[in-house]
């Protein structure tokens, strides 16, 4: 499976973004096929602060629940409100318009911690 090369991955399936000082924040393409179909998704609210590696949601599928894990430190700008109503955006478009939350970072420096996209191509076959 292909994965964007322009996102940093972490371990727990969740994908980031960098676009200056801000970051996007999204599951990836083998967590949404792991889960199946999604049915539900909470969002974290406007304004919070999320700690990398901190819970900041939850996923619900037809199989299981699973937590939102961040990959960066910072402060919620924005989120995917047509996830609300179309959940299923994150299995089919989990790069694009499946996104979950718009960070204003806190460390930048966080990110290189993450894994690039062939590293996260090996830790997922």
């Amino acid at each position: 499976m292909a994965y964007p090369d322009d996102l940093a991955y972490s371990k727990e399936h969740e994908w980031v973004r960098v676009d200056g000082s801000r970051a996007t924040i999204g599951i990836t393409s083998f967590a949404a096929d792991e889960l199946g179909d999604i049915v539900f998704v909470e969002l974290p609210e406007v304004g919070a602060s999320l700690s990398q590696f901190g819970t900041f949601g939850v996923v619900e599928s037809v199989k299981a629940v699973s937590d939102l894990y961040a990959p960066v430190s910072g402060e919620v700008m924005d989120v995917n409100e047509a996830l609300r109503t179309a959940p299923e955006l994150l299995n089919s478009d989990p790069f694009g318009e499946g996104w979950i939350a718009k960070v204003e970072l806190a460390d930048a420096t966080e990110v290189d911690s993450l894994m690039d996209a062939t590293a996260y191509a090996a830790e997922t076959a």
